[in-house]
C-alpha cells in the first residue's frame, strides 16, 4: 500500500469495488494478483434460512475497532507472502442485498492472495469488535457468534470462543 493510504476503513456510506481495487495496487507493479471479497445483507437471517430479514444495523467502537482490524492485517502480512491488503466495513443500518464488507489483498501471486483474503474474512467474522442486530418479523433481536465462525479460525490455527456451542 502506498504512504498515507489507509488499510482499513469504517464507514457508513458504500464502497466502489473499482476504486478500492485501484487503491490497493496504484503504486506497486510487482502485483500479480488481487483477490478481493465482498460480504452482503442475507435476506435470511442467521442461521441462514431463518425468517426473513427486513435490516441490518451495525455498530462499533470507533478506534478500537480500527485498530483490531490493523492487528488482522499485520497478521496476514507476517503469515502470507502478500504485498498488500485493505478492509473497508460497514456500519450503521443496512438492507438485504447491500454490501457490508470488502476484504482486499494483493500479492505477486493467486494462491497467497486467495489464502490472506479467507484468513482475513475467518479473523473479521470472530475478532472485529461489531455488533449486529437484525430486524424480522417478529422483531429485532442481536445476532450471537456462530460455532461455525470459531470453527473456520480454528483452521488456522487460532482459538477463539465467541461462540457459547449450544
Amino acid at each position: 500500500m502506498s504512504p498515507g493510504s489507509p488499510r482499513v476503513r469504517i464507514q457508513s456510506e458504500d464502497f466502489d469495488l473499482s476504486a478500492e481495487s485501484a487503491v490497493l495496487r496504484s503504486w506497486d507493479h510487482g502485483i500479480g494478483a488481487v483477490t478481493l471479497f465482498v460480504g452482503t445483507v442475507r435476506e435470511r437471517g442467521n442461521p441462514a434460512g431463518g425468517e426473513p430479514v427486513s435490516a441490518l444495523e451495525l455498530e462499533h467502537y470507533p478506534g478500537m475497532t480500527e485498530r483490531a482490524i490493523e492487528a488482522m492485517i499485520d497478521a496476514a502480512l507476517a503469515r502470507f507472502d502478500i504485498r498488500g491488503a485493505r478492509v473497508v466495513h460497514r456500519v450503521g443500518r443496512l438492507l438485504p442485498g447491500e454490501q457490508i464488507v470488502l476484504v482486499a489483498v494483493s500479492s505477486a501471486h493467486r494462491g497467497q492472495a486467495f489464502q490472506a483474503c479467507e484468513f482475513l474474512m475467518d479473523y473479521l467474522k470472530t475478532q472485529a469488535p461489531f455488533w449486529k442486530k437484525e430486524t424480522t418479523p417478529s422483531g429485532e433481536r442481536w445476532v450471537d457468534a456462530r460455532v461455525a465462525d470459531d470453527e473456520a479460525l480454528a483452521r488456522w490455527g487460532i482459538e477463539a470462543r465467541n461462540a457459547d456451542g449450544a
